[in-house]
């Protein structure tokens, strides 16, 4: 397997960190990465849809899970927040970097449409994935969570949910699609290949507090152990052996972020 022979960096990021993407939505957000790193043998991408349904969502899904896997990423479908750090492929693998760009747990009618309700609801799912994640994270890892900081978002209090689970904030950076090319922000369910505006976001930036104790300069990058590196050739196999004939379609070339649509709509919805 090929291997980088300098490192490559975008904003947060570094070729020779171990990263996990969560809750992807189209995969355009690793894309982005892959394409500044040239390969994604370090990264790990992870959608809650099947593959099937992923391509009914996306347009874009199958050029960019196709373009992720011929630059070497592992990419895991079905894969719930709630409990990632038990999933088969995933338990005991530790990454310098999780990211999850703006967590959304859904959309409540009826009875438990009542806007406290719908703020306990994404806070539930924010404070799962801290407790999973926290699991997963290497001593001095970071875990990285973009989230709009406007009103009724505000009220999830994600720095306080991080707490709760032994995590410290460590930085507020504010959020600008233009410093990750091609990366295209998707809704959730309905409305899912649209995008949605960013407007006021943060990437809210934690590690684990524990780690406050460790010298700045030590044990920051963390190698793939023999066995990892093992599982990420077998899965590069498999995944030539069940490439079609005809091949991959053509990689697209990154896009610029859409304009945004100005429909009104619910503050619950991206």
């Amino acid at each position: 397997m090929e291997v980088f022979s300098s490192e490559r960096k975008i904003k947060h990021y570094s070729s020779y960190h171990k990263i996990l993407f969560v809750g992807e939505g189209d995969f355009s957000f690793s894309v982005c990465l892959a394409r500044a790193f040239g390969l994604a043998i370090n990264m790990v991408a992870t959608s809650l849809d099947s593959r099937e349904y992923l391509m009914l969502k996306y347009s874009e899904a199958i050029n960019n899970v196709e373009e992720l896997e011929a630059r070497g990423c592992i990419v895991l479908h079905k894969v719930d927040v709630n409990r990632m750090s038990q999933h088969p492929l995933l338990i005991g693998l530790r990454f310098d970097r999780i990211i999850y760009n703006f967590p959304h747990a859904g959309y409540v009618h009826g009875p438990f449409s009542s806007e406290r309700f719908q703020i306990w609801f994404h806070q539930d799912l924010v404070r799962r994935f801290f407790k999973n994640a926290h699991e997963m994270l290497t001593v001095v890892g970071e875990i990285h969570v973009t989230h709009k900081t406007t009103f009724p978002f505000s009220e999830w209090k994600i720095v306080e949910l991080a707490q709760e689970v032994g995590l410290r904030l460590v930085d507020e950076e504010q959020f600008s699609l233009w410093d990750y090319p091609g990366y295209e922000n998707r809704r959730g369910v309905g409305m899912c290949d649209e995008t949605f505006p960013v407007g006021m976001s943060s990437t809210f930036i934690f590690a684990k507090r524990s780690a406050a104790s460790f010298h700045p300069g030590a044990l920051c990058i963390s190698l793939w152990s023999a066995d990892i590196v093992d599982m990420a050739c077998t899965y590069l196999e498999s995944l030539e052996r069940k490439k079609p004939k005809h091949g991959h379609k053509n990689l697209r070339s990154p896009s610029r972020p859409r304009k945004k649509n100005k429909k009104l709509r619910s503050p619950y919805h991206y």
